[in-house]
């Protein structure tokens, strides 16, 4: 392991840059966007270099006293290399294309920006320009590998059920998570079983009906952080691959390794994949 939020392969590691990236964090006195300011302030490659967010303006970030403003005009002339937003999802892509105007990369880990915001975010973050974004529903780096080893295992399984676990402050159901992995799951094999289900005692029992019927349920308990279950069947198996984030420091080395990468893809990437190279 190297620093804080290293791993075996790296991933958050990264060659002295000089001068270091200049960050700037929106939603900073959140949950997310307070984790991500502390991340930030550890890289000796970046430099936590302002930070965004209405409700907690006039407070200072610590270690460093960085004073949290409100307007994210702020931003235009302060030489930010990087925005980082953690807000919701209609605030974060109108965010990042004031970002672009800006002339400042984006990195989205607000959950719920699906393919209507998407092509919002293609127009102001065209693959002929300059200017990368980056949108990850998760940025756990063990998410990204349950949802890759559940479209692996898609083909060979009849049937599939998705949960996912999260705590009770998240206001979108299903997430972005479960929603991308069925999608994914749905790509690699169009051959599911039928819902069995003809009565249904309690309404919406069987939960949402997702891509290709692959059903989702949401769970919004306290204590939870972000936890999700596949779970395949076929005759005479099944196969369970589960993630479980407990701590918002999960997320840190993938958005540490998405605002080090962001520079040098223009346009939208979508998801951590293409930057881990799965």
């Amino acid at each position: 392991m190297t620093g804080s939020y290293g791993s075996k392969r790296s991933i958050a590691s990264h060659p002295l840059l000089s001068p270091p990236v200049r960050v700037a964090v929106i939603g900073a006195g959140g949950r997310m966007g307070s984790t991500v300011c502390a991340a930030v302030a550890q890289a000796t490659d970046l430099d936590l270099a302002a930070a965004v967010d209405p409700a907690a303006a006039g407070q200072t970030i610590t270690p460093g006293g960085l004073e949290i403003t409100a307007d994210l005009s702020d931003l235009a002339g302060a030489a930010i290399d990087v925005a980082v937003d953690f807000t919701v999802p209609g605030a974060a892509v109108d965010n990042a294309i004031r970002c672009s105007e800006y002339g400042i990369h984006a990195v989205i880990g607000t959950t719920g920006v699906g393919e209507a915001e998407q092509a919002l975010l293609r127009k102001a973050f065209p693959e002929t320009g300059s200017l990368g974004c980056v949108v990850a529903p998760n940025f756990a780096i063990g998410a990204v590998l349950m949802m890759r080893f559940a479209e692996i295992a898609a083909p060979w399984f009849e049937t599939a059920e998705i949960i996912e676990l999260h705590h009770d402050g998240k206001v979108d159901a299903p997430s972005g998570t479960a929603m991308l992995t069925a999608e994914r799951m749905a790509a690699a094999s169009g051959d599911w079983a039928p819902d069995p289900t003809r009565v249904h005692t309690v309404p919406e029992a069987r939960g949402g009906s997702g891509p290709s019927g692959i059903r989702i349920h949401s769970v919004r308990l306290r204590g939870l952080v972000a936890h999700q279950e596949v779970l395949l069947g076929t005759t005479g198996q099944s196969l369970t691959i589960r993630h479980d984030s407990y701590d918002r420091q999960s997320f840190m080395p993938g958005v540490l390794l998405a605002i080090r990468n962001v520079a040098a893809r223009p346009g939208l990437t979508v998801g951590l994949e293409p930057l881990l190279g799965i």
